[in-house]
Order: C-alpha cells, then sequence, then structure tokens
C-alpha cells in the first residue's frame, strides 16, 4: 500500500522471510535486537489475517528468535501485538513485536505487558 512504511519495506526486499511474513529490526527499538514480523500483505488487524499468514508469521518469529539468541543471547522475550488505535497501533499494518529482555533491564520486569495499564498492572 502506497504510503505504508512496512509495506515500503517489504517491496525494497533484503529482508529475512518467508511465503508470507519478513522479520525486520524495529527502527525504534526498546531494547537491543528488538524485531517486528510483519505479513507481506497490507493488513491492518491480526484477525483479518489468514490461517495461512499466522502460520507464516508464527513460523518465522521462532525462526528470528534463534537468530536474536545467536546474535544477543537475551535472558527473555516480551511478544506483542497492538491492534487497533486504542491498543496503540501507530502503523495501521499488523505486525508482532518480538522484544528481547536482558536482566537489569529494568528495576522490576514483572507483570509485563500488564503495565499497558499501570493503575491494574500490579496483581502481586
Amino acid at each position: 500500500m502506497k504510503g505504508c512504511p512496512f509495506c515500503e519495506l517489504i517491496e525494497k526486499g533484503d529482508n529475512y522471510e518467508n511465503r508470507n511474513a519478513v522479520a525486520i529490526y524495529d527502527k525504534y527499538p526498546i531494547s537491543e535486537g528488538h524485531s517486528l514480523i510483519i505479513p507481506k500483505n497490507h493488513i491492518t488487524s491480526f484477525f483479518d489475517l489468514t490461517k495461512e499468514e499466522r502460520e507464516d508469521m508464527f513460523d518465522l518469529l521462532d525462526d528470528f528468535k534463534y537468530i536474536l539468541d545467536d546474535l544477543y543471547s537475551p535472558d527473555s522475550y516480551n511478544i506483542g501485538i497492538n491492534d487497533g488505535k486504542a491498543a496503540g497501533q501507530t502503523i495501521p499494518h499488523c505486525h508482532i513485536h518480538l522484544i528481547p529482555r536482558y536482566k537489569g533491564d529494568c528495576i522490576d520486569p514483572r507483570g509485563g505487558i500488564r503495565w499497558i495499564v499501570p493503575s491494574k498492572a500490579k496483581y502481586w
């Protein structure tokens, strides 16, 4: 789709890819190795992907996780999808964040993605 930064990257090629998805490094990483898994077709919502597109995205997620393990040796990962404006999606092209996490990268990582709504995050 014209004007979509992900579609433009996909068109340029030179990406780690499979049949229906590509993996790229996030342009604004929150950790070393922060990557995105993106469907090749311009689809806004994860819920509009075909079964085959989802499977290829998850296959690529697994593949790229092992690449990041070798390159950066993270201690853990966060995996996330912002689906829609209210969920914080800023580029209207579906993508999965693969975020390597490292011991000591924040004071208390408990709760992980629950901190999207800070007042409801701490349940322990």
